[in-house]
Parts: C-alpha cells; structure tokens; sequence
C-alpha cells in the first residue's frame, strides 16, 4: 500500500486522486543567461567597467552562483549592501573588488575592512570606519556618496564638502583612502522624467569639488540598469548592474527581449492534485471564487510561504502548454487552478504529477504577469520567493552563447 494511501486502490478516493510524483518546487537559475546578459551590459557601457548587483542574494537567484558568473562573463566588481552580504562572497572564496554601502552602526565594519571589501561613506558611518581601520591599523577603501535627490542614503548637498574634508583628513593619517564617488538614480527607468538631468548635473559637480579637494578618485558611478541602458551620459567609470543581469526589463514598455535580454531565473512544480467538482464549487480560503460549471481543479503546491503573494489571483501557471490563472485565494502552501472541463482524471490528458511553471523565459509566463496580479514590480517577485524553494542550476560550467 503505498504510504499514506489508507484505500490501497493507488491513491483514489471518490473522484479525488493523488499524486505519487515527486511535488517539490525549485527555482531554476540559468547561469547561462547571467553571463549573456552582463555582455551584453558590458557592451551597451563601454568602455564602463560593470559592477554585478548581487545584494539580496543576488535578487533570489543565489547570490554567490550569479556572482561566480558575472565575473566569468567579465564583470569587474560586485555590489552588495550589506557588509555582512559581501563577507559571505570573501567566505566563498571570491576575491573580486566588492563595495557595500548600507549601514547600522552594528555594522561590521572591521570585518569588511579585514576582507579588503569597499565601504560606502555617506556621513554617519565615517567615524565607525575609522575607528575600525584605527584598530586594525590598516586603511579602508572608501567610496563617498553624495545624495543628488534620491532622498535616502547619501551626503546632503549642503555637507558634501565637510565630509570631504573630514575623509581626506583620515586620509592624510593613513585610515583610509577615497576611492570612489557615487550617486544613485531615482527615476531612470521613466527615461522621459527631468529629475535624471537634475541628479546628473549634481553628481558630476559633486565629483567636481572632490577632485578639487584633491581626492584621487578610481571610481565614478552613477547608473543603475535603466540608467545603463538608456543615459550613456551617465556611465562614468563604472555602471552598476542588478535587473538586467538577471535578464528582466527595468522599463515598463519594453521587455526583456527589447533590452535583449534572457530571464535568467524559472519558478517551477508539479500538478500536486486533481479534483473533479460541479458548477458552483468555492475554491480556497473566503469562497471568492466559485465554478461557473463542472470542472476539474489542480492543486500546485506554493503559496505565500515560498513567497507567492497572497493577493496575485490571476496569476498566470503553465501546465501542458496551456496558461490557466490562479483561482481563488492563494494560501500558505498551495494554489488552485481551473482547468476548465471535466474528465480528466485517470485518462491521458489527466496533468497530475505534470510540470507547472509560473514564470520563467521564453514560452513560460513572464514574471511581469505575477507582478501585474500582485500589483507591484517583477523586482519584487524573484527577490520575494524563500529559502524554502530550492535554488537549481544549470548551465554551471563557463560556456558560449
């Protein structure tokens, strides 16, 4: 009897059948598409060096996996923000340039300045690296930011020379040195938006007064992935990349295959479960959705715990080659799809045990479709889906297009 089968007739109860194929979610990251993508960036940037985003563990792809890649594929940095995030590259055994650049004061500043990784300096955190690199008795390499109206993190306009001069006087004691300036884009990915202009004029005049100040600058950088790929006047020395490497437009009325770009990351499953219902029936938690007429439900095991938002009815799973939305409230660990006829189960169109994918590149849903029913960004989506998915990868050696 196989387990948790109390009929012993395989699994069938009524009209309700179960499946014995393995039900495991994964998402699948092509590292494939990671390193055509950062060519492609590298190309669109030159000569820009490329700095590959993988903050966030690397956007839900896997951080230390996306960042082996884009180095293969010729990126010549690496972005986190957290310091804790790059100590995990160093203990991976990447040695590339990193730079961090979001801070507490609980921040392990000696570690990152131990491991050789950049530290971004908007104001408060100066004093905390100095007395690390005091400590230490060894310098940090530090890229200053100046705050051009994104309105977060970075220096205000009116104290970017008090903290220059404060940085260039550690740097004449030996604690650290100013290697970088950088800015951060607020409306790039609205190209037609003013505000673009506005922050490149200050930023090129912030890096104007450092360089006056006498700060002997290796890095200048500016663009995002909407920056990158539609203000060259803002590439600079360096551009930092996160969307586009992993194969996902930043613009709204572009895909990714306008950018020429590959989605890098499938979220996949299986067909847990088949149930022929009548007219009426209520599906899922609330009973807002009910069956126009008799049907056979699927049931795919993911829900809001693996990060499949909660409120993405009409999200899109294909299955067979046939798209079906999501019906009814989606749940903890399951959502249900409406296949739309009945007598499916037990003949050999029944899609028990069958591949469900609810996004991923060509032929498959795009994540923009999950974005769109949850009401927010494809950003959100792949960064979103939890540890509790399974990271697979393939394409793991160095290959060509």
């Amino acid at each position: 009897m196989p387990e948790g089968d109390p009929t012993g007739d395989g699994g069938r109860i009524g009209q309700v059948s179960f499946s014995s194929a393995p039900t495991e979610r994964a998402v699948e990251v092509d590292l494939e598409a990671i390193r055509h993508n950062l060519r492609h960036l590298l190309e669109v940037a030159s000569p820009a060096r490329v700095m590959a985003v993988v903050k966030a563990d690397g956007y839900g792809h896997g951080a230390v996996a996306v960042a082996k890649a884009a180095l293969e594929a010729g990126a010549s940095w690496l972005g986190t923000a957290h310091i804790s995030e790059a100590l995990d590259l160093r203990r991976a055994g990447l040695e590339a340039p990193v730079l961090a650049w979001l801070h507490t004061p609980e921040s392990d500043f000696a570690g990152g300045i131990e491991q050789g990784i950049d530290i971004g300096v908007s104001g408060w955190e100066l004093d905390h690296v100095v007395a690390a690199a005091r400590r230490l008795e060894r310098p940090a390499r530090v890229h200053l930011k100046i705050d051009t109206g994104l309105g977060r993190n970075g220096c205000p306009p009116e104290l970017w020379e008090d903290l220059l001069d404060r940085a260039l006087e550690h740097q004449e004691e030996g604690l650290l040195r100013v290697v970088g300036v950088f800015s951060h884009l607020a409306v790039a990915d609205e190209p037609h938006r003013p505000e673009t202009d506005e922050q490149l004029r200050r930023f090129r005049d912030a890096v104007a007064v450092a360089e006056d100040a006498g700060a002997d600058l290796e890095v200048r950088h500016l663009a995002n992935t909407p920056g990158t790929l539609s203000r060259p006047d803002c590439h600079f020395d360096m551009v930092r990349v996160g969307l586009g490497m992993y194969g996902l437009s930043p613009f709204s009325d572009q895909s990714a295959e306008d950018l020429g770009l590959r989605p890098a990351m499938t979220f996949a499953t299986v067909v847990a479960g088949c149930k022929e219902v009548p007219a009426g029936q209520g599906v899922s938690y609330g009973l807002s959705y009910r069956t126009e007429r008799p049907t056979t439900l699927g049931l795919i095991p993911t829900g809001y715990g693996d990060g499949v938002p909660r409120i993405a009815t009409g999200g899109p799973v294909r299955i067979d080659g046939r798209t079906y939305p999501a019906v009814g409230r989606i749940a903890m660990d399951q959502l249900v799809v409406d296949f739309g006829t009945q007598g499916l189960i037990g003949t050999e169109r029944s899609p028990l045990g069958h591949r469900a994918v609810l996004f991923g590149g060509a032929g498959d849903p795009p994540v923009e479709e999950w974005a769109a029913a949850s009401g927010t960004i494809n950003y959100e989506i792949v960064t979103r889906i939890s540890g509790r998915v399974p990271r697979t990868y393939l394409n793991k050696g160095h290959a060509g297009d």
